[in-house]
């Protein structure tokens, strides 16, 4: 099986979010995909399959622990590794909730079509403040598509430096998927900052996280009165992305993505 590692949302090869992107030449089975991604150890691994429509393909996102529906930088690196290998200027992937996420060339970088979801308040207990080492919020709100909760902070230089407790992190909920720490820029580049963590279903902090702003790029555009904005995710590895809502429904990621391995995998004898 063919089989790359694209680092998403960055210029920089080992930056961003690693995604491995695997291209099957024959229907596998939900075991078999579950064992590639935790093979694979990075936060999703995407199957890319071939239709029978020109362009368009089916994709499926698994983490090292589950399935998931959405991912943002594994579609990215997807839309690369296609790119890459024919000569297409736009492509299709549908998704197990059969959304179609379109991604096209523009110039040297990607522009994703991606659904725009709302929030609802929510509480957040405070163990989980506890655990992520959070003294207070600004707001808390729940999207109930990607079951994340999202957490605005005050401030940005506290965000970069939260070292949360993992093992007791896990203990504070049952019902979520991850929890999104975000907080106004200060830096004049960018208009926002996050960091993703979710012991639940994936990794420990997800390097980059373009599936979030599904619903964050709503969230600080209703704050800051603006359509068109940066986003910079202030994890380790760092990456970022442009964001526009261009309806109540749609949204644009524009990010850029380096392929750092080609190669094939053996997953039968």
């Amino acid at each position: 099986m063919k089989t790359f590692i694209v680092d998403a949302f960055t210029t920089e090869p080992f930056k961003g979010n690693p995604a491995g992107i695997c291209l099957p030449d024959h229907a596998l089975s939900d075991a078999e995909m579950q064992a590639v991604a935790k093979e694979l150890g990075f936060s999703e691994t995407a199957f890319v399959m071939r239709t029978d429509r020109s362009n368009i393909y089916d994709i499926r996102f698994f983490t090292p622990k589950s399935e998931i529906p959405l991912c943002g930088h594994a579609t990215l690196g997807s839309a690369k590794i296609m790119f890459d290998l024919t000569d297409s200027e736009e492509v299709h992937f549908i998704n197990i909730q059969k959304l179609d996420l379109k991604a096209r060339k523009s110039g040297s970088q990607i522009v994703m079509e991606f659904p725009v979801y709302d929030v609802i308040p929510a509480t957040v207990p405070q163990a989980m403040l506890s655990a992520l080492g959070i003294e207070e919020v600004v707001n808390c709100v729940f999207n109930i598509e990607t079951h994340i909760l999202m957490l605005e902070i005050a401030s940005a230089q506290t965000l970069r430096a939260l070292s949360p407790d993992y093992s007791a992190l896990v203990k504070t909920h049952d019902s979520i998927d991850g929890v999104l720490v975000t907080a106004l820029a200060n830096d004049g580049k960018f208009d926002f900052h996050s960091r993703y963590f979710w012991p639940w279903k994936g990794t420990n902090e997800d390097p980059v996280t373009g599936g979030s702003h599904t619903f964050m790029a709503k969230y600080w555009s209703e704050r800051l009165g603006k359509t068109q904005m940066k986003s910079f995710q202030a994890s380790e590895r760092t990456g970022f992305m442009d964001v526009e809502l261009i309806s109540d429904k749609t949204l644009l990621i524009k990010g850029n993505a380096v392929i750092v391995f080609a190669g094939e995998m053996k997953i039968s004898q």
